[in-house]
């Protein structure tokens, strides 16, 4: 049996009872996850499938989503999570892509114009009521075989799949386990959907240690008031998610130590944590444990961490994205020696959870993936500054430079000066093209805090330049700053500088 598998079954034998998922009034225990699992191992197998074909998993996050995961690795087959909110042509795409042997559907779409089998919702649950639990475990996903395969979701091209193993997933499981005290007796948020990493972050290391996932869903998200209700009024002890979807939380009033007791633990990952956002979060959640973790889906979720004190606020005003794990090699490619002793390059790391590339796609892969010394590196294509103990600073996209005026700009390290400044809630920094494809300007966009909203505009904008002029370089500040209620956010809870730029430049 897959090794995954097999400790989430030894949490469900030591306490069958327990509950495994919530999801407002709806709990699921870890037997029902087991006994429906196994039907849907049955039902797989019993389909003959090509051995270790991917499957798609369409739906939400119900915990049917769960069961269908769990019952594709025991029935042999990796799958291939996709949002039902995702845009039609995206399935399209992935199928085009993966070639999957099935789609199991676990929604109300009923046509997704692709000629893959797809199981319908109906005998899905038809399923689930049977007793046809028998399948053949010697059959179930290896060591090496993918466990899961992610799509990135870029906004051009075509989206790449990244496969990751259970040897992949087993390092990360025990690396988060062991980092943050994952034990039965944790309740964790799992509000990312189950097509994105993060979601991984609360998935496999909550359920081997017989922990609560408690989901805050989509439409609960979407509606402002039963997301305050959901938060305010949660169980949860332990926190994950994106920054972005932090600061969404902090509009509300009671949401604080006084009011959430129970909350001890903050886990960020997936988008670069604010000096602004740390500092609100530990005057709301002084008695917290606060950790910031950084890592590409091609690295299966996450590869640093380091806990974010008082002290650490006061020594740095850009924060740390943590120690690397101590089975990763790395080195920064095209370093570049800074006055602090600190190295910038390119970050490329190795190690047991690096993804064996990107499903049928050679090209790609070998892009991004090189063998270095007989180890192989990906590339993670983000800049990073290491101190000499080894602490990474993370400085921004390569993809996210832009030359203006002969002079090289990060737009990351822009809002991060942004972030720093009082007036500054939020910002996303973006370049406007001209018709040479030239960076003409830099125009950031800028959620100001409350108390500064109905000041005056023009000489906001005036005392926010002078401001950066204490802390950064002339050709860095930006020739425009427009005010903005929101900042637009992408499905995986980021902020989307993407959907920004092509506005600008629309």
């Amino acid at each position: 049996m897959n090794e995954v598998i097999e400790r989430i079954t030894e949490a469900a034998v030591r306490d069958p009872k327990k509950i495994c998922y919530k999801n407002g009034s709806e709990q699921k225990t870890y037997q029902e996850l087991i006994q429906e699992s196994d039907r849907i191992a049955s039902l797989l197998q019993g389909k003959f499938l090509p051995k270790k074909s991917p499957i798609i998993i369409f739906g939400g996050q119900q915990f049917e989503m769960l069961v269908m995961f769990l019952g594709a690795i025991k029935a042999g087959h990796p799958y291939i999570p996709v949002d039902d909110a995702s845009d039609p042509s995206r399935i399209i795409q992935i199928n085009s892509v993966a070639k999957p042997a099935l789609v199991l559907n676990f929604s109300e779409v009923d046509d997704f114009n692709i000629d893959t089998p797809i199981v319908s919702k109906a005998e899905i649950k038809e399923a689930l009521n049977s007793d046809n639990n028998i399948y053949d475990s010697a059959l179930s996903v290896g060591d090496e075989d993918n466990f899961y395969i992610i799509f990135t979701s870029g906004t051009t091209g075509t989206p790449k799949g990244v496969q990751i193993t259970t040897h992949n997933l087993l390092d990360f499981v025990d690396w988060a386990c062991s980092e943050f005290d994952y034990d039965n007796n944790h309740e964790l948020l799992l509000q990312a959907p189950f097509s994105f990493d993060l979601s991984v972050f609360d998935i496999y290391p909550g359920l081997v240690s017989g922990s609560t996932l408690d989901i805050v869903d989509k439409d609960t998200t979407k509606n402002f008031g039963k997301l305050e209700s959901a938060i305010l009024n949660s169980n949860f002890d332990t926190w994950v998610s994106t920054p972005s979807f932090f600061e969404m939380c902090l509009l509300f009033r009671n949401f604080n130590h006084e009011h959430v007791q129970n909350l001890h633990k903050f886990i960020f990952c997936g988008e670069e944590l604010t000096h602004a956002t740390a500092q609100k979060l530990l005057k709301r959640f002084p008695k917290a444990k606060l950790y910031n973790t950084y890592g590409p889906t091609e690295n299966t979720v996450a590869i640093t961490s380091v806990q974010i004190t008082p002290e650490v606020l006061v020594k740095y005003d850009r924060l740390p994205i943590g120690y690397l794990k101590n089975n990763m090699h790395h080195f920064l490619d095209n370093a570049v020696n800074e006055p602090n002793g600190y190295q910038t390059g390119e970050l490329l790391v190795s190690g047991p959870d690096v993804s064996k590339g990107y499903l049928n796609n050679p090209q790609q892969t070998s892009r991004a993936f090189e063998e270095v010394e007989d180890r192989i590196y990906y590339h993670t294509g983000d800049m990073v500054s290491e101190s000499t103990d080894g602490m990474l600073f993370y400085k921004g996209r390569t993809d996210f430079q832009i030359k203006m005026h002969g002079y090289r700009i990060e737009l990351e390290e822009i809002d991060s000066l942004l972030g720093n400044l009082s007036q500054v809630k939020q910002s996303c920094t973006v370049p406007l093209y001209n018709n040479k494809k030239q960076v003409s300007k830099i125009i950031a966009h800028i959620v100001l805090e409350n108390e500064f909203k109905e000041l005056d505009q023009q000489q906001l904008n005036l005392q926010i330049k002078d401001e950066l002029k204490k802390t950064t370089m002339d050709y860095m500040i930006p020739n425009v700053l427009e005010f903005v209620e929101t900042l637009p956010i992408s499905s995986n809870g980021k902020i989307d500088r993407k959907a920004l730029m092509g506005k600008v430049n629309a």
